[in-house]
């Protein structure tokens, strides 16, 4: 899915994934968190605003993930 969403694919990867998708509920729900994500992203970049991301931030976001996921 990152690979789709960073550069085009082929189209038998598409199918691929498309296929897998249909089957797969956890593959679907990662791939609508990260479309979320890459909105959030854009928009940011977007507006020129200057985004630093320290360890903290990236330790909460890591915990909130693994809460998310009842790991």
């Amino acid at each position: 899915m990152e690979k789709r969403n960073a550069k085009a694919i082929s189209r038998k990867e598409d199918w691929q994934l498309s296929m897998h998708l249909k089957i797969c509920k956890w593959c679907r729900a990662y791939e609508e968190k990260l479309k979320i994500l890459d909105d959030i992203l854009k928009r940011k970049l977007s507006r020129n605003e200057k985004t630093e991301i320290n360890d903290v931030d990236i330790q909460n976001f890591k915990s909130k993930v693994l809460e998310k996921l009842d790991i």
